[in-house]
């Protein structure tokens, strides 16, 4: 299966930088996915979960609370205000990642029908890894 470069940096700093298979974003007009040799588009991004499908096939989530994304033939770019990769060695790390993302959701109550939908995904998130 072909890749591509996928990064998500934060005014922090990098939150994910590596080859993968697919991403879902949560688009300002809806989700839609991305695979490698996508059209190019720049899109605003609303809160939501990022879902990443790795080159070793598992799925990494990464919450964000807005932002915008580019995408080429060979890569994807997410500039975004805020993000939190729901992952971890332990379920402590997990533990601390899930309350980072639910300070995160708090940060953006007033995305209404977007907290709904994210909420129910880091619940579903949340169940796979633990």
């Amino acid at each position: 299966m072909e890749t591509f470069k996928l990064e998500i940096i934060t005014p922090n700093g990098d939150i994910f930088n590596d080859d993968v298979i697919s991403v879902t974003l949560p688009g300002e007009e809806g989700e839609f996915g991305v695979l490698a040799h996508h059209s190019s588009v720049s899109t605003l991004l609303e809160a939501g979960v990022v879902d990443i499908e790795k080159t070793d096939k598992t799925i990494e989530s990464v919450l964000i609370n807005w932002g915008v994304v580019h995408v080429d033939e060979e890569k994807a770019v997410l500039l975004v205000e805020g993000a939190v990769a729901i992952r971890g060695e332990s379920e402590s790390d997990i533990a601390n990642a899930l309350q980072e993302a639910k300070e995160l959701i708090k940060s953006i109550e007033d995305s209404g029908n977007a907290i709904a939908a994210v909420s129910a995904k880091l619940d579903s998130a949340a169940q796979k890894l633990i």
